[in-house]
């Protein structure tokens, strides 16, 4: 089975701070819209931002992993190394503020991975990461 474009939904306090921020800092193009919600194309799959003030950014929880709180809920995307470096960077000029600052878990072992988390405008966590062999993705 080939793979298909994931679909989220999510709430954030402010559509316009999320257009900023989606739409510039991390410069996915923007699709559908209404007074309510906003479409963006995240690497490849659906994002919709969800005017809902009230339960944006909320985080459940923090699990341990490798020495970092790693927020719950949080969403992200799988890129190449290269362009993992690439948004670093995009991310450190715009100003971001890293919730994790990028650097590589689980060094020397299965599932070795380039992450890297930080917020948007409505406090909502997200993770991107890489790995130089994708084949690691799902490996045990």
């Amino acid at each position: 089975m080939s793979l298909r474009p994931f679909h989220l939904a999510f709430p954030v306090h402010d559509l316009a701070a999320a257009r900023a921020f989606y739409g510039e800092v991390l410069g996915c193009p923007e699709g559908r819209s209404s007074e309510q919600w906003v479409d963006f194309e995240f690497f490849g799959h659906q994002l919709v931002a969800h005017l809902a003030p009230d339960n944006a950014g909320r985080d459940a929880a923090r699990n341990h992993v490798d020495g970092h709180g790693v927020p719950v809920p949080h969403f992200g995307v799988v890129l190449t190394l290269e362009d993992f470096d690439g948004l670093a960077e995009r991310m450190r000029g715009a100003g971001v503020k890293f919730e994790i600052e990028p650097y590589t878990r689980f060094k020397g072992q299965t599932g070795e991975q380039a992450t890297m988390f930080f917020r948007d405008p409505s406090g909502n966590a997200i993770e991107i990461k890489a790995f130089a062999d994708l084949g690691q993705l799902f490996a045990s």
